[in-house]
């Protein structure tokens, strides 16, 4: 990677990531002080909503993001047909589940559904109109502007919901956060974008566009199935408070996890779309993206696994100790999803996506076996489930993309077998350190010498060659990120 466009997809990393690491903070407080005056019921009742709300949120968007910023071209006139397409499907799904909040109340037998389901029903008319304007400023590479915007939402958001909180309204302090952050969210994006959309032309075809999102979206309501089943097992099998521990156990990992993923995301999918004809230097994109992901985040996740039940103590409270095992499953399941995330970035840039819905049917398939032949064994068997998952269909994955495009397949295996290779002995030094500072000390020490030992554990490594390669390519990543230079 070298040149203006490495340059400018790395200064957009440093603006992002640093957004998220404030997103984080933001979200840890949210976790450790919300989790403390709210109960296991209340986040029970709020992950069922979002099982109905998610999926419309899929045909909210219809690709249409990611169809935007694939396209070599976007006139002034195809983005603001795609504005009112998103706009207006965000308004009839804002009606469809509006009504829909009727027969959820009646299947789940919980009558405090329906009006967090219609309340949260507007999430799809502010989101819809947020789609393109966010989109151009990805587009644009113009990444500081929405790590603005994320932050001001998760704060104003995180603002309202902590004194609603305190002031005794229950699971309704996290349906208005979620409004909150969505409305925040819309009127940045549009500020900031610097532009107004004209009424809809004709003359303007979005067909391309639509065909692209429409596979997009057949891929992401798949794998939104898929990640919502265990949500659906759980609350089905065993109530809203055993799925509000395993709700808080998920969320205090794929939170934070996503709030990093996201942006690098948004980085990745404009970036490898730029480049994709200079076939090595895109096969470098992605060796060093998933080194970037693999180090980055993986050895934080395995620690995290090794140290869940101090995690627990300190974020959740007592309370809430159940959550440990079930978190601990979910930093692995984490880290194994994070090695094979460069291989959606590889289908959405190359315009793989029909290929991708096929694929994703394979890795569904795997993950409906895993999580409900786990139920059997309880919360924390659908929790293994969903870790083993990942497993299975990572090497699948790499296979299958390798058949359709041309990919550095053993740089990619190579690679992923160094960074499981550093996390499982960060896993083991962690753990090792945090039962022998169990003895007597308080979990916030527990974590602190445990953490140490994972990196310490982690930094042996570099005594070998291939490693202190892989470090070196890190660094001299970081140092892109620092350089302003156009």
């Amino acid at each position: 990677m070298s040149g203006t466009l490495a340059q400018s997809a790395a200064r957009g990393m440093f603006f992002t990531l640093g957004a998220q690491g404030v997103k984080i903070l933001l979200q840890l407080a949210s976790v450790a002080i919300l989790s403390r005056l709210l109960t296991p019921d209340d986040y029970g009742l709020l992950a069922i909503v979002l099982v109905i709300v998610g999926a419309g949120e899929i045909f909210r968007d219809f690709g249409l993001t990611a169809a935007s910023i694939q396209a070599p071209t976007l006139s002034r006139g195809q983005r603001d047909n795609l504005f009112w397409l998103n706009a207006a499907i965000g308004a009839t799904l804002c009606v469809i589940v509006f009504f829909v909040s009727w027969p959820a109340t009646w299947i789940t037998g919980l009558p405090q559904i329906q009006a967090m389901v219609q309340c949260l029903s507007l999430l799809f008319i502010l989101n819809g109109l947020a789609t393109q304007h966010r989109a151009s400023l990805l587009r644009a590479l113009r990444f500081k502007a929405i790590a603005v915007v994320d932050i001001a939402a998760a704060v104003i958001g995180l603002g309202i919901a902590i004194p609603a909180a305190l002031g005794g309204l229950g699971y309704w302090a996290l349906v208005l956060q979620q409004l909150i952050v969505a409305a925040v969210g819309m009127a940045g994006a549009m500020v900031l974008a610097r532009w107004w959309p004209r009424l809809p032309d004709r003359t303007e075809s979005i067909r391309g566009f639509i065909g692209f999102g429409w596979n997009l979206v057949a891929t992401n309501l798949l794998m939104y199935a898929g990640s919502q089943l265990d949500t659906v097992l759980v609350g089905a099998r065993f109530g809203t408070a055993a799925l509000g521990l395993y709700n808080r156990a998920f969320q205090l990992v794929m939170t934070p996890l996503n709030q990093v993923r996201a942006p690098i995301n948004s980085v990745a999918q404009p970036v490898f779309a730029r480049v994709q004809g200079d076939q090595p230097r895109f096969e470098r994109y992605v060796v060093a993206g998933q080194l970037a992901l693999g180090y980055g985040i993986g050895i934080a996740l395995a620690v995290l696994a090794a140290l869940s039940t101090p995690v627990v103590a300190v974020m959740l409270g007592p309370r809430w100790l159940e959550a440990a095992p079930i978190l601990c499953l979910f930093a692995i399941a984490a880290m194994l999803s994070n090695i094979s995330m460069i291989g959606y970035w590889v289908y959405v840039s190359r315009g793989l996506t029909a290929q991708l819905f096929r694929y994703t049917m394979v890795s569904l398939a795997i993950k409906v076996v895993c999580l409900v032949t786990g139920s059997f064994f309880g919360v924390v068997g659908v929790a293994a489930g969903f870790a083993i998952a990942p497993a299975l269909s990572w090497p699948i994955s790499l296979w299958w993309l390798s058949r359709l495009t041309p990919m550095p397949v053993r740089e990619l295996y190579a690679g992923a077998a160094r960074i499981l290779a550093v996390c499982l002995a960060a896993a083991f030094a962690a753990a090792a350190a945090g039962v022998f500072a169990a003895g007597g000390l308080v979990p916030v020490a527990q974590l602190a010498i445990g953490g140490v030992a994972g990196l310490l554990a982690a930094a042996f490594f570099l005594v070998f060659p291939l490693f202190r390669k892989d470090a070196a390519t890190l660094v001299w990543f970081a140092r892109l990120m620092l350089n302003r230079k156009k």
